[in-house]
């Protein structure tokens, strides 16, 4: 409807301006704040006025003058210094409902995208160690947009990046190998800069289990430093050194393969963790196959024009396209960075056939943007292709305190602890409730409470009155087609009833809205003001005791509730329960 109505405003608004009409390109149809102001309303007026040196108020006259006839449109007037409040009519209205009921789970759905193809990685945790409650942030604000994306007519991929490649994976083995290791010589003090945490001793019992040749190795033990060398500031240069202790011990294949297994092991545990959160990706890519295969020398081969050496190392002039200093792409001792994966593993999306490549990261990426977009530009891509969405932190309240957490410590609280005691929906919508630049305050008390102060009991609790709606009506033996509720849908003139018709017909704006902005928490707003508004009228006006009719038309408005907050439900990945 509002884009119908933005149509009629756009056709007026030009007509008006004139040869100013590019002074309207941040001029549109905003919704109002309150209902007595209309149901929609634009400032064009007050922006149009110094340009066509008139008053604001009569170039606001001019352009309700000049809006076509439409049903849409039920009254319009000129308020306060010159803007234009429209209401709309309340047949179109109640002519919509019957197109809810109609289209189904597809309404909402727009074609906005117009089949562009985009490629959206997220979590993308090192597959180190369990997912924590921040990787949980990611999860659903990536999944959501995938949902958004989908819902406006993009084609949409959604990718996991595995971290296999790197030195935390030769931390992770070492951190199991030690942990078998100490069964032959307890004393020996576990070095702060390895993997902590119980899954750590989990891995190494499984490893003992499974791997007899890194069994028997842990039984003969291995040489440990002198223990004070593990603490201060040298843990992570400690650790190294304990890396090449532990080679030397097992050899490099035997190693190798402990830290290769214990990341499958838990990339498995990932995988798991993320399907019972409701989350599934189109594909895991692996930088070891981005390596191994070739793909990042190849990347490099195309920049020669561009890398030069300096101190032996391999640098890429990402100054030049705009970032803040030049980057090292291989290092003296020939080995890749982080960076020059990152800039091959985008072009890869690029030529695999992804139009944008929206990257879902946590806060601390900020440095990211300029260098992976330099990379792109400098291989022919435009860097505009790639779209950075930060996500910031999660802190967790218990009982109105701060729960601790420390990941290098090993003690964090895993998504799989939060979905097990607030459950999957309520940690879905808590972690979209909020947009993804902001901290998140995540109160877990509040997100186990079943009343109307938690938000997604809210919601829900307003599917289920409908279906139990519907439970009465056939216990009742009470006859209803949607056929009949539209016909009669004319009586639905109650203040209550005009305020829920409106805020159902508000999801596809809402859903473009949230796309286009990349806001899952636009579209968590809506429905909690949707199943307000629901609220009301259901507490206000009675449905089944009321003469057939009325009763008719009221159970219309209350099956085109239930679909629009499945539907909306559904985007962000919430269930839309039948009972409470």
């Amino acid at each position: 409807m509002k884009k119908a109505l933005s149509i009629l405003l756009d056709q007026a608004l030009l007509s008006v301006a004139g040869d100013h009409s590019d002074s309207l390109r941040q001029a549109g149809l905003e919704q109002a704040r309150e209902a007595r102001n209309g149901h929609y309303a634009t400032s064009a007026a007050m922006q149009l006025a110094g340009k066509l040196k008139r008053k604001p108020a009569e170039i606001a006259a001019d352009i309700v003058a000049r809006l076509p006839p439409n049903a849409l449109i039920g009254r319009i007037e000129v308020a306060g210094p010159g803007f234009v409040n429209i209401w709309l009519n309340p047949g179109a209205l109640q002519a919509e409902l019957g197109r809810i009921v109609a289209d189904g789970q597809s309404y909402g759905s727009t074609n906005l995208g117009g089949g562009r193809r985009v490629l959206v990685e997220f979590v993308s945790a090192n597959p180190t160690g369990p997912l924590h409650v921040g990787h949980g942030r990611l999860a659903a604000t990536g999944d959501c947009l995938a949902r958004l994306l989908e819902a406006t007519g993009h084609e949409v991929w959604r990718e996991y990046y595995v971290n296999d490649a790197g030195r935390q994976l030769a931390v992770l083995g070492l951190s199991v190998w030690l942990r078998m290791a100490q069964r032959e010589n307890a004393s020996a003090e576990f070095p702060e800069g390895a993997y902590r945490g119980e899954y750590i001793l989990d891995l190494a019992r499984r490893m003992c289990d499974e791997l007899p040749e890194a069994a028997e190795a842990a039984r003969k033990g291995m040489a440990w430093p002198e223990a004070d060398q593990a603490n201060g500031q040298g843990a992570d240069r400690y650790v190294d050194a304990l890396i090449d202790t532990a080679r030397k011990t097992l050899g490099d294949g035997l190693f190798a393969h402990i830290g290769r297994v214990a990341g499958e092991w838990v990339l498995d545990d990932i995988r798991d963790d993320l399907e019972q959160f409701g989350v599934r990706f189109d594909h895991w890519q692996s930088e070891r196959a981005l390596v191994e295969g070739g793909e990042i020398e190849a990347c490099l081969g195309r920049l020669t024009d561009v890398t030069y050496r300096r101190d032996g190392a391999l640098w890429f002039p990402a100054e030049k396209y705009g970032d803040e200093k030049d980057r090292v792409v291989v290092r003296a001792d020939g080995r890749s960075t982080y960076f020059a994966s990152d800039i091959a593993y985008h072009y890869g999306k690029r030529k695999r056939g992804a139009d944008v490549l929206l990257d879902v990261l946590g806060a601390d990426h900020h440095g990211y943007v300029d260098r992976v977009r330099a990379g792109l530009e400098a291989l022919g891509e435009p860097p505009s292709s790639l779209e950075v969405r930060l996500v910031q932190f999660v802190v967790l309240y218990r009982g109105g305190e701060r729960v601790a957490m420390s990941t290098r410590g090993g003690e964090f609280e895993t998504l799989r602890n939060l979905r097990d005691e607030v459950g999957v929906d309520a940690a879905r919508f808590f972690y979209v409730s909020r947009a993804g630049e902001q901290h998140l305050d995540f109160d877990l008390d509040l997100a186990k409470k079943q009343s109307s102060d938690n938000p997604v009991y809210y919601v829900q609790y307003a599917h289920a009155r409908v279906v139990s709606l519907f439970e009465k009506m056939r216990a009742r033996n009470i006859g209803f087609s949607p056929d009949e509720g539209q016909e009669h849908a004319g009586l639905l003139k109650h203040p209550r009833e005009i305020d829920l018709m409106l805020a159902l017909a508000r999801l596809p704006e809402t859903v473009e809205q949230s796309a286009l902005q990349r806001a899952p928490q636009v579209m968590a707003h809506y429905l909690i003001g949707l199943a307000q508004a629901f609220h009301g009228w259901y507490n206000h006006c009675k449905v089944l005791d009321v003469e057939s009719d009325l009763r008719c038309a009221r159970l219309l408005l209350a099956q085109a509730s239930g679909q629009v907050l499945r539907n909306g439900l559904g985007l962000l990945g919430v269930t839309a329960p039948r009972s409470m």
